[in-house]
């Protein structure tokens, strides 16, 4: 019997639930990311009849994008985009992913994190505990090129129970 309810708990709370058993984990009903909203995208649109530079050099139209904080000194916008295909991500294997799918890019290289997004432990998911989920992506929450967080201003301290209006 307690087999039986430790499967039940753990079958129910791991990120491979009945909805997704089976699956190659690439089945996730995600938020869609910003960067297929913003003006800049398909990138195809601009980059279709360029010759692919791989050269690891300082951009000069892109400027805007910044790496800091993300391994900025050992980083390249190839080692993420495809230079093929602008409209795809590399994954270290070579293969690529839509950036509908980028968590699976981003968990190559942060797999704690990943893994606790998938348990549903890291991030925003949203949806039934026993039905559809909706799970927001990497980028929803973090800026791929400066994934830190930005500092907050603190929130006031919390009212005294002997200081509420109710007294």
């Amino acid at each position: 019997m307690k087999k039986a309810l430790l499967f039940i708990i753990i079958f129910t709370i791991c990120p491979l639930t009945a909805a997704t058993a089976g699956s190659n984990n690439n089945d996730y009903p995600a938020y869609p990311p910003k960067i297929l909203s913003s003006e800049l995208f398909p990138c195809s649109s601009c980059h279709a009849g360029m010759e692919p530079n791989i050269l690891k050099r300082e951009l000069t139209f892109h400027g805007e994008v910044k790496i800091i904080g993300h391994a900025e000194h050992e980083r390249w916008c190839l080692d993420c985009h495809d230079a093929r295909d602008r409209d795809k991500l590399r994954l270290i294997n070579g293969s690529t992913v839509g950036f509908d799918r980028l968590f699976r890019l981003c968990g190559q290289c942060h797999g704690p994190t990943y893994r606790a997004w998938r348990a549903g432990v890291h991030g925003k998911r949203t949806g039934r505990w026993d039905g559809q989920k909706q799970y927001y992506l990497c980028s929803s929450c973090h800026d791929p090129h400066s994934p830190r967080f930005k500092a907050l201003a603190p929130e006031p301290p919390p009212v005294r129970p002997g200081e509420t209006i109710r007294n």
